[in-house]
């Protein structure tokens, strides 16, 4: 995950322009693991920046994510989630209250050898465990 000043970098490297907006949001994004929607990082931008809109809040998300600064994940729980860790890794999903985890302990996962007979080339695997949280699962 790159620090906010990294992001700006990277972006002032490939020639685009450094705003208030894009700066807005690599600072919600920067250490951010719980994997949010373009819809919260929007109001947490707003209580910084009260005149920015949804819509740029998803153009800056979409445009790191085809510069592949971050993920963007359909994991099933109704919207896209937006995720700044790019490396290898799966997802825990709480198919009660939707948060979502990196389980990124369990990365080797060999890819099957029927797989490839079937004319696909794999670039990457990914899992996604669903169950119940801690909060949202039985108490001990």
């Amino acid at each position: 995950m790159k620090t906010s000043a990294e992001l700006t970098e990277t972006f002032r490297r490939s020639g685009r322009k450094v705003t208030p907006q894009r700066q807005c949001i690599f600072r919600i994004l920067e250490g951010n693991e719980a994997h949010p929607t373009a819809e919260s990082v929007y109001e947490k931008a707003r209580a910084e920046m009260e005149t920015i809109s949804l819509k740029t809040v998803y153009q800056i998300l979409y445009e790191l994510a085809d510069m592949g600064e971050i993920q963007t994940l359909d994991l099933g729980t109704g919207s896209s989630r937006f995720d700044p860790n790019v490396s290898a890794h799966h997802h825990l999903v709480c198919t009660s209250c939707g948060q979502v985890r990196d389980l990124a302990e369990w990365v080797d996962l060999p890819v099957p050898p029927a797989s490839l007979t079937q004319g696909f080339r794999v670039g990457r695997a990914e899992i996604t465990l669903r169950g119940l949280c801690a909060d949202c699962g039985p108490k001990a």
